[in-house]
């Protein structure tokens, strides 16, 4: 009789507890494992604007760290300026907004920018990133401003543009003049210089504080 009581005691505790493990398990979860299923949203893509800045990021990271000259940042610049360009045209035609062939086109365009960019930083032209001249430094100095302008969105790619197709002048002008003189400048030609940096420097300071923002 005991015996009995006993075993019935034993199965009666073990379908409790059973039931218990079984209630435990919460909504998201598995009965068998106990793990939690979890659902994963997938990133948007980034959108026209979005991209741009990014770029502008990238090239102006180029232009402070050296890795993008005077040249390939003025090329870059006046490829992203005429992207931006046809997306202004594009939306002022289609009441503000870019069509999906529109978009498809532009996604293009920045995608090739997009490789340019990581090339231009990539080959084996750069900056002179310490130089010893006095020159050299004032054209080191200004590439920073113009570097800080891009990145903070003071200079637009128009802007950006043209101020380093100024700064290549003075650069191919330089290396000319060294060129013709053994490796350095004469008084008169490092006179010329400094008068077209001042110029320059001139230019950079308006672009960055003209009220035109990209």
């Amino acid at each position: 009789m005991n015996r009995t009581l006993i075993v019935t005691a034993a199965s009666l505790a073990l379908g409790i507890a059973a039931f218990a493990q079984t209630s435990s398990t919460g909504s998201g979860q598995t009965g068998t494992t106990g793990t939690t299923t979890t659902t994963t949203t997938p990133a948007k893509p980034a959108t026209v604007n979005q991209r741009r800045n990014n770029q502008q990021q990238r090239i102006g990271q180029g232009v402070q760290s050296g890795q993008l000259t005077a040249g390939e940042t003025k090329t870059l610049e006046k490829q992203e300026a005429g992207v931006n360009k046809e997306i202004r045209q594009d939306k002022a035609a289609n009441g503000g907004k870019l069509t999906t062939a529109e978009k498809a086109q532009v996604q293009g365009q920045q995608n090739n920018l997009s490789k340019q960019i990581y090339n231009d930083k990539h080959n084996a032209a750069q900056q002179n990133t310490n130089p010893k001249s006095e020159v050299g430094q004032r054209q080191r100095a200004q590439q920073q401003r113009i570097a800080q302008g891009i990145k903070s969105g003071q200079m637009t790619a128009g802007e950006a543009a043209k101020t380093e197709k100024n700064e290549q002048k003075i650069n191919q002008q330089v290396k000319a003049d060294r060129a013709a003189n053994g490796g350095k400048l004469t008084a008169g030609q490092k006179a010329q210089v400094n008068k077209e940096q001042n110029k320059e420097s001139k230019q950079i300071y308006n672009k960055k504080h003209n009220g035109v923002k990209r």
